[in-house]
């Protein structure tokens, strides 16, 4: 028999997610982030349940984008990161990629290389400087790139502080943003948390990634909630007593209070639960939240369930997704839910939860 731990990825509960924040958008076209393999559920059975639903995909990179042509993924697909040399961007051009640009040494692969793309987007560095013009800079990039490779140019760029839409840096921002957009040409701003804290933004294009997911750092307005695609599952392998006094796993780092009723759960971070993991991070199951109790291993965690009796050996846990949400596994990691879903690893199988025909 096989190890009880597994993923399950439930792609109708990705495709209501997908339709709650379209309604969040308005009219505003919609672009799925499916990068780092769809935030770790899976890029190609994801991006063919939304494909239906959204107007483009957003990978990170051409290795993905190339990917998900191979597994016949026929919409507009922009890379974030563009080029990484003049002959990924033929690469690029071959594919009907559309490439996001934000420097001059990727225009200058443009026009050495003599490609024509229908669209290409144009990075402006507003406040996160990472890639991207800077503000003065983008009216000779435009040109340039209006030149040599396209005549469609979309201006981007990324909030460094959208979930305080009130920040500082976000009204610094947005201020520089209004500053470089034209209301009359195409322009994408809005990510995730921009998109379900509903900052205010010229733009006719937004882009979803965690959200679609079911994971969010904001709040979204009332009556509006997204699902969980991911549910991180095992059952309990084994059960022990300790005594007050004696500890658990590498460290003695949990130590028991009063006798203590110990289960072994089959997972580690070799899975990609975080070894960061706290003492009382909550560990879901059908009798209610259990707490971890000692250091994650690679292979195995351990819980104290000394208040449920009825738990015992097959019990099934849940490590996120309905209860406990991934976001709240990971503020007893010092993390964040992006990083947690993207870390996960092969070895635990997936299983999809495939969208029924009659609700495209």
């Amino acid at each position: 028999m096989s190890r009880p731990t597994q993923f399950t990825i439930d792609l109708q509960a990705l495709c209501e997610n997908a339709r709650t924040l379209k309604r969040l958008a308005g009219p505003r076209s919609t672009m799925a982030v499916v990068k780092a393999d769809a935030y770790g559920h899976g890029a190609v059975p994801c991006a063919k349940a939304l494909a239906p639903l959204v107007d483009a995909f957003a990978v990170a990179i051409g290795e993905e984008a190339i990917a998900l042509r191979e597994a016949g993924i026929n919409l507009p697909i922009l890379v974030l990161q563009g080029p990484h040399s003049r002959q990924e961007a033929q690469v690029m051009s071959s594919a009907g990629l559309w490439p996001a640009i934000s420097s001059e040494r990727q225009i200058d692969w443009l026009e050495q290389s003599g490609v024509q793309f229908e669209r290409v987007w144009m990075k402006c560095d507003t406040g996160m400087h990472r890639l991207g013009f800077m503000p003065h800079e983008i009216a000779s990039a435009r040109s340039r790139l209006t030149t040599h490779s396209a005549n469609d140019i979309v201006l981007m760029s990324h909030f460094a502080d959208a979930e305080t839409p009130d920040s500082t840096l976000t009204e610094r921002q947005l201020t520089r943003w209004h500053e470089v957009s034209d209301a009359s040409s195409s322009g994408s701003f809005s990510n995730s948390a921009a998109t379900t804290g509903q900052i205010a933004t010229r733009e006719n294009w937004i882009r979803l990634g965690y959200s679609l997911y079911g994971g969010s750092l904001v709040a979204l307005p009332e009556k509006f909630s997204l699902k969980p695609v991911m549910q991180f599952e095992s059952r309990i392998a084994s059960v022990r007593w300790i005594d007050v006094g004696e500890s658990i796993g590498y460290g003695g780092r949990w130590v028991a209070r009063r006798r203590s009723r110990i289960a072994t759960i089959p997972v580690g971070y070799g899975d990609g639960y975080p070894r960061a993991a706290r003492d009382g991070t909550p560990i879901g199951t059908q009798e209610g939240i259990v707490l971890l109790a000692g250091k994650v291993s690679m292979d195995m965690i351990t819980a104290d369930i000394t208040d449920l009796p009825v738990l015992n050996f097959g019990s099934p846990v849940t490590l996120w997704g309905n209860s406990p949400s991934i976001d709240e596994v990971a503020g007893h990691c010092d993390s964040i839910g992006y990083e947690l879903c993207t870390r996960i690893t092969q070895r635990a199988p997936r299983r999809f939860h495939h969208v029924t025909s009659d609700r495209h």
